[in-house]
């Protein structure tokens, strides 16, 4: 193993909050007075492990720390200017479900470094506890090869805590217990979806949850006839403003025009949008003119959404108005520019006649980017913020990726997606989800530019990703169609040979092949509500 080097988490977006937390970074790391050490005993961890350095360490309010990581090998210490308690967060090799974000539960400080793999395992089975006893309350039947396995993982975690005299086999009983805590999650996640489906299926003869699929950014989807009959009843149709004005006043409809008849002539649901991405390369490359300029860009934005959908009245009721609202920096637009023009946008667009729902688009949900040092704001923070301003926000849309940077390094588990659903249904708006997930790690011409691309995992053999993706729909779709707060699924696009976001994610190869993804989708659709 070689000596990691330690990367200070900040920089990249502009705009005054940028300007502020540029001039203050050096500050900050001279300033850092938290300091949580600990120490690792894993020989299946990789010599390198790049994503130690993407660890953060979370506080009681949810705040995440900006975070200085160290790791030599044996520990990582995690530099924050903060002394309160707080959780650490990194991706851990799981036996049986791979590279898995977990998280210890809440410790406090002190000199003497902690056993990771020991609290990692603490943290698990905290959560599960937690997570089965509320479930229970509610009326759950808790199966009992959960409770078995549960029990197991106690079992085990209470001999590595009693071993921590004898690190190496502590740690070595407590990653057995983690194990151990994430069978019983799973099974225990995939018994709660599977109740609530039964019961949601009886109160309702229809799926009350939407499920779609975008159509990327060519003219007409011709892979649509290749899909299962009735597999989607609604359609992502991109609408984006670079795509739409590449020069200024030089609007080009007939791709979004063609796409809209399509949709319609065979009664599907059409989701326009997103209509803005604030990513640094997601609006009109003329718009950089007034990069800054709050008022003028009110004045530019507001009236190319109002042009929209004035031009779709009657046609497309539901629109996502923007993207990347928390994350981006795009314009040098910090979070409180953000806001404004987001407040004003809504307000104008709620105003257009024929508009039954409007919303924007979560990334990063989780809110791991936030230990980079450049947001003040969480993710639910931003859109309950959001809602203070306007009563024009109907709808929340977030997006759900696995293998892509910017993103986590690592996957969540299901009991993980299950609280986060449940935490951001507590804002009382429908939430709509976008899936993505690569099938492939080849280049992708018609990605290109995109800022979504796949991390690609040494080792594994190309036909990894497409069972990885297969599987994760397995487990994802059925807790999401599960959840009532979920009014819509949608798949990112249809197929990689039309121009597209995410790399590599199409339910039909650039060959036109189909991805056994979609398979998945379509036995877990009709689980539950078969065909009429």
């Amino acid at each position: 193993m070689h000596q990691g080097r330690t990367t200070l988490r900040l920089g990249g977006c502009n705009g005054p909050l940028s300007a502020r937390l540029h001039t203050r970074s050096h500050e900050i790391l001279e300033s850092i007075v938290g300091v949580m050490r600990f120490l690792i005993f894993d020989d299946a961890l990789p010599g390198d492990w790049p994503e130690a350095r993407q660890s953060y360490i979370r506080g009681f309010d949810s705040r995440i720390f900006p975070t200085q990581v160290e790791w030599n090998g044996s520990e990582l210490c995690c530099r924050r200017p903060s002394s309160e308690s707080g959780r650490l967060f990194v991706s851990w090799p799981v036996r049986g479900f791979g590279l898995t974000v977990v998280s210890t539960s809440s410790l406090m400080e002190r000199d003497q470094p902690y056993l990771l793999a020991l609290e990692l395992a603490r943290g698990k089975i905290g959560q599960l506890r937690n997570q089965l006893a509320e479930w229970e309350s509610k009326g759950m039947t808790i199966p009992d090869e959960a409770t078995k396995t549960n029990r197991q993982a106690h079992r085990m975690f209470v001999q590595a805590a009693s071993l921590q005299e004898d690190p190496q086999e502590s740690c070595r009983l407590a990653n057995e217990a983690i194990v151990q805590a994430h069978e019983a999650a799973d099974e225990l996640t995939r018994a709660y979806a599977q109740q609530r489906l039964t019961i949601r299926s009886e109160r309702s003869p229809h799926c009350p949850t939407s499920l779609g699929c975008g159509l990327g950014q060519g003219l007409l989807p011709s892979r649509w006839s290749e899909l299962p009959e009735g597999v989607f009843n609604s359609v992502g149709i991109p609408i984006g403003w670079r795509q739409i004005e590449p020069h200024e006043g030089e609007n080009d409809w007939e791709g979004c025009d063609a796409q809209v008849d399509w949709c319609l002539e065979r009664g599907l649901l059409p989701r326009g949008g997103p209509l803005l991405d604030f990513s640094a390369n997601g609006l009109p490359d003329w718009l950089q003119a007034w990069a800054g300029d709050l008022e003028n860009l009110k004045t530019f934005v507001c009236d190319y959404v109002e042009t929209v959908l004035s031009r779709y009245v009657g046609r497309i009721r539901t629109w996502e108005i923007a993207s990347r609202v928390n994350t981006g920096g795009g314009l040098r637009l910090d979070e409180g520019d953000r806001l404004k023009l987001l407040a004003q946008v809504l307000d104008v667009a709620r105003n257009v006649d024929g508009v039954d729902q409007l919303s924007i688009r979560i990334e990063q949900p989780w809110g791991g980017y936030q230990s980079k040092g450049e947001h003040l704001l969480s993710p639910l923070q931003f859109v309950d913020d959001l809602t203070r301003r306007t009563s024009s926000l109907s709808a929340i849309g977030l997006e759900l990726t696995l293998g892509y940077e910017p993103g986590d390094h690592g996957q969540r588990d299901m009991l993980d997606v299950s609280r986060l659903i449940d935490l951001w249904s507590t804002l009382g708006l429908p939430l709509h989800v976008t899936l993505a997930c690569p099938g492939r790690v080849e280049d992708d011409p018609q990605a290109a530019g995109s800022s979504r691309q796949v991390v690609e995992i040494e080792g594994v053999e190309r036909s990894w990703y497409e069972d990885r993706q297969s599987a994760w729909i397995d487990s994802l779709l059925p807790l999401l169609m599960a959840k009532q707060g979920i009014a819509g699924v949608t798949w990112a696009h249809l197929a990689d040979d039309d121009p597209h976001e995410f790399s590599q994610a199409g339910l039909f190869t650039r060959e036109g092949n189909p991805r056994p993804v979609l398979e998945t989708i379509r036995s877990r659709r009709f689980a539950f509500w078969p065909k009429p």
